[in-house]
């Protein structure tokens, strides 16, 4: 394992930038080894290679005020000698010697000074001596490879990810480097050949190794670059699309992908509202970080949860879909590049398989329709996400229980074909959150009514003020919460909560009573009659 001296600083391994000669380093490496290897598996062999470089420059500097002292070489007066165990001091032969020791045999003295004036005697002509191996590395405290990387590994790694993409002629597919020149062709009649077992597979992504099966490339070249090979192929024909988690590469036809994973379902869609951060108070703050809404700007937690439990929005529940939220997203597969991952998620009540995907892109996870249907779950149910032992699946259990009959808020479409609410008794077979919960008996009707609005594209404060007046008529005191508030918004425009709790606090004509409870002033609600 090659080692430098600490005269490499903390400042030498801060500022370390990787250039032309490194690149042709590792383009080299590639060559000889015929491996495609992701950077993190580049990083230590570039810098063994930089401390190699360094080590070899550091002999050269210290070694070039001289010759380098090994006791079994014989100098003569007037050479100039440097010496490794002496910190590198270097000093000049002013006298040699015949010595005299019967159990050494014949040898020499040389006696040496030293710039500071000092004078020494050392053997020369000695055969047998510790010092005749010339060091392996300076005389000094050492630092190793894996101190380097243990300290700096996530900065140089970035810097080197940097430098690997300016070079034009290594290619990165599936997290893994090589030169472009040294792949093996895949032509148009291989792709063509790919496209048709993929399409056999009816939308079942497929490994590499699945479709190099059938694709006739040479036989006689590692299989890693073939695989390497094809994958970039792959990437670069917008026919297929690379949907697997990170660590494992699988292939889909772009056009057998479902509809909501190819485009944001319109329930979902969202259009950016200004709004005042410095309104939100921290009561507010931390109820947006309840709701799990994935548009909300939230750092994700520092220990990531086992299991998270979500009351479903009319957005995600329209949709058949999840939020990525800040806690959610440690929970489903991610992936370096790719933008859309293929995996199983499995019914936590039935233990049914099914297949799911994350569209990380846009932060929702899709798919998820048919198990909502099955189980009766309606907006404000509760739904359980947890991990699962087997990689590649995700568990997700809704709360569900023996049908019975609750009073809850239901939306309805009035008779001008606007949105309206009321408080009906529902039949219900999931747990639910009562601030989040909505019963939509016509789903149709509701979709018209919302299309229409869309189509007329309300201001947003006469929607969630419109919104606010109808949820008060269900309250004999008038007092809306605001998360009853952001659950039935969003049934007629997307949105998540950090603009409209800005909104709330802004608003002179709305009164906040306590505990995020809001009810209009006496004045906007005279203005309403």
């Amino acid at each position: 394992m090659a080692s430098t001296s600490l005269t490499l600083s903390e400042d030498y391994w801060r500022n370390l930038q990787f250039g032309e000669k490194d690149l042709e380093f590792v383009s080299t490496y590639l060559f000889e080894h015929e491996t495609p290897l992701t950077e993190k598996e580049i990083l230590p062999v570039l810098l063994e290679e930089r401390l190699r470089l360094e080590q070899e420059a550091l002999r050269k500097q210290r070694q070039g005020s001289g010759k380098l002292y090994l006791p079994k070489e014989r100098y003569q007066t007037g050479e100039t000698l440097v010496f490794p165990a002496l910190e590198w001091k270097s000093g000049k032969v002013i006298g040699v010697r015949p010595g005299v020791n019967p159990a050494l045999g014949e040898f020499e003295v040389i006696e040496v000074e030293f710039a500071d004036g000092s004078r020494k005697q050392f053997a020369a002509g000695l055969e047998a001596h510790a010092l005749n191996a010339p060091p392996e590395s300076p005389q000094e405290e050492q630092q190793s490879l894996e101190a380097i990387l243990g300290r700096y590994e996530a900065e140089l790694t970035r810097k080197l990810v940097a430098a690997l993409e300016a070079d034009p002629n290594l290619v990165w597919i599936a997290g893994r480097w090589f030169p472009r020149a040294l792949l093996v062709e895949v032509n148009l009649g291989h792709l063509n050949l790919a496209e048709a077992v993929l399409d056999e597979a009816k939308g079942q992504p497929l490994p590499t190794s699945a479709l190099l099966e059938q694709v006739e490339l040479p036989a006689d070249v590692n299989p890693k670059l073939l695989e390497f090979s094809m994958n970039l192929a792959l990437q670069e024909d917008e026919r297929f699309d690379e949907v697997g988690p990170a660590g494992e590469v699988l292939w889909c036809l772009r056009r057998l992908e479902p509809p909501d994973v190819q485009q944001i379902p319109p329930s979902l869609r969202y259009v950016p509202l200004e709004y005042d951060a410095s309104l939100l108070t921290d009561e507010m703050r931390a109820l947006e970080a309840e709701l799990d809404d994935e548009l909300s700007e939230i750092e994700p937690p520092a220990v990531l949860p086992e299991e998270v439990t979500v009351s479903l929005s009319y957005p995600h529940w329209r949709a058949g879909t999840l939020p990525l939220s800040a806690r959610m997203r440690g929970l489903f597969p991610t992936a370096y590049v790719t933008p859309r991952v293929r995996f199983t998620i499995v019914d936590g009540v039935t233990n049914q398989e099914m297949p799911a995907w994350v569209v990380r892109q846009h932060g929702y996870v899709a798919g998820l329709g048919d198990l909502y249907r099955k189980h009766g779950v309606i907006p404000g149910s509760l739904i359980t996400v947890r991990r699962s032992k087997k990689p590649g699946q995700v568990i997700l259990q809704a709360r569900v229980h023996r049908p019975m009959r609750d009073w809850v808020r239901t939306v309805l479409v009035g008779s001008d074909g606007g949105i309206v609410f009321a408080t009906l008794k529902q039949n219900l077979t999931c747990e639910f959150n009562e601030r989040m919960v909505i019963a939509v008996p016509d789903v149709e009707g509701v979709d018209q009514a919302c299309a229409r609005l869309t189509a007329e594209k309300p201001p947003f404060e006469n929607l969630a003020l419109g919104m606010l007046r109808e949820l008060s008529k269900l309250n004999v005191q008038g007092h809306v919460h605001a998360q009853e508030l952001y659950s039935a918004l969003n049934i007629v425009r997307r949105c998540p909560p950090a603009p409209l709790l800005a909104w709330l606090a802004s608003r002179k004509d709305i009164k906040h009573v306590g505990d995020l409870h809001f009810r209009l002033t006496e004045s906007q609600e005279a203005s309403d009659d």
